[in-house]
This record gives C-alpha cells, sequence and structure tokens, in this order.
C-alpha cells in the first residue's frame, strides 16, 4: 500500500498544486480524533469533503501534557500507542491513505517518525512520500510583511518550553513555535512579531516591544479561542540593540 504524507497549511485556501492532485489519487484519509469536539479534527474533514475523501477516525491515545519532567519519555509512549493505532487502521484498509497535516510536516509534527516506524516494523508492507506545506513562520512572517532574519544572520527555531534556554545560550534571532505564556519575562525590551490561527478566519496579530504588547496578546489569544475553540500561536523575538 501507500501512504501519502501531505502539508495542508491551514486547509484548502493554503493547498498546493501538487497535494490537491495528490489527495485526488487517495482512497481515504487517516486522522486522530483527541475529543468529541476536536477542532482540528473538524477542520481535517472540511479538506476531505472539498475533495469528496473518506476521513477515518482514530481516537487519540492519552499523552501526559503537563510538560512532565522527562518529556521525551511522554511523547515516545504518546507515539508508540499511535503507531499501532494508525498500523492497524492501514492494515484492515490497505489502498492509498492521506494523512494531513497542518503546515508543512517537517516543523514540528510528528507524523513522519509515525508513519516511518510503522514501516519500520513491517506488519503492514508500505511505500510512502511527503508533500510540502505552507507553515506558520512562512505566514507569520507574510502577515507581518517582515524577513524572518537580518541581512546574513541567522533564525532560531525552537518549542516555546525551549525558550529560556535559547535565549541564555545567546540567540537573539527566535522563532518560537506554540508560543503559549511561556518565558516571556525579562525580554520586555525585545521586538516581537506575534500571530495566532493564522491563515484561519480567528486570525490574530501583534507586534511591537515585548513589554508594550503583552497585554494585547492576551486579549487576542482570548478572542482566537472564543471564535476557534482552539490557539495555536507562532512568534519571532529579536533582541534589540
Amino acid at each position: 500500500m501507500r501512504v501519502r504524507i501531505l502539508g495542508i497549511g491551514m486547509g484548502p485556501g493554503h493547498l498546493t498544486r501538487e497535494v490537491a492532485e495528490a489527495l485526488e489519487g487517495c482512497d481515504y484519509a487517516v486522522a486522530a480524533r483527541k475529543r468529541r469536539d476536536d477542532d482540528l479534527f473538524a477542520l481535517r474533514r472540511g479538506v476531505c469533503d472539498a475533495f469528496d475523501l473518506p476521513l477515518v477516525e482514530v481516537p487519540d491515545p492519552e499523552r501526559d501534557r503537563d510538560d512532565p519532567a522527562d518529556y521525551g519519555a511522554a511523547v515516545a509512549d504518546w507515539h508508540r500507542a499511535r503507531v499501532v493505532a494508525f498500523e492497524r487502521v492501514l492494515a484492515e484498509r490497505g489502498g492509498t491513505a492521506a494523512f494531513l497535516v497542518w503546515g508543512d510536516p517537517s516543523l514540528y509534527d510528528s507524523t513522519l517518525r509515525i508513519v516511518s516506524a510503522i514501516a519500520g516494523r513491517g506488519n503492514v508492507p508500505l511505500d510512502y512520500d511527503v508533500l510540502p506545506g505552507i507553515g506558520a513562520p512562512q505566514l507569520l512572517a507574510a502577515r507581518h510583511r517582515i524577513v524572518l532574519h537580518e541581512v546574513g544572520s541567522p533564525v532560531h527555531i525552537t518549542p516555546a518550553r525551549r525558550l529560556r534556554e535559547a535565549v541564555e545560550s545567546g540567540q537573539d534571532n527566535l522563532v518560537v513555535m506554540l508560543t503559549g505564556r511561556h518565558g516571556l519575562e525579562g525580554l520586555e525590551e525585545w521586538s516581537l512579531w506575534w500571530g495566532a490561527n493564522l491563515g484561519t478566519d480567528s486570525e490574530e496579530l501583534v507586534a511591537g516591544r515585548v513589554g508594550d504588547v503583552l497585554p494585547r496578546i492576551e486579549e487576542a489569544r482570548r478572542r482566537a479561542r472564543e471564535r476557534a475553540g482552539w490557539v495555536m500561536d507562532t512568534a519571532l523575538l529579536r533582541r534589540n540593540g
């Protein structure tokens, strides 16, 4: 059988022609559902409906999301449970399956690791490929009309839980994924370009000096959650001076 790992940005409006053509050639899509009112699962269903593609629901295994001391082990356990759950569906259905990845499969997403693990187990002989999508950092830069780095300089990409570590190591130009409320204390003089639910109807944007815009970000997060039921935010942080 064949698995196609497809970056879908934030939905139908972000699909590349290559991804759209791939969806037309699939027999079904597979997606984990975290809870009954999973809004992101519903958005995936909207993509599938646009291509008349059946969407197979897989209950998402439980995961410790409270930032446990051994974060790596918690995620590894979750991935192993997902491997078993998805493998069962692929074995039953065969054919060509699509995995729809928010943003781009190369950045803070587990789908590639899970499908690779399924292929490595050998219980379901399969071939898989990957097509890129529009990622949150690209959308953030476009919305704020900025370049993510200064001329000839690097940009460091990090999850929010590692932000403090990155700053202490001397990084001064950072794209922070799933920003939340992590680690902005002490960075009041830095410049920030922030966005939540980028590319959707609940999109929110804030830019300015960190110390000046934190209240605006809290309010924008609240509006985004009220409108969409969820918040995914990304920010560019740059040290001034």
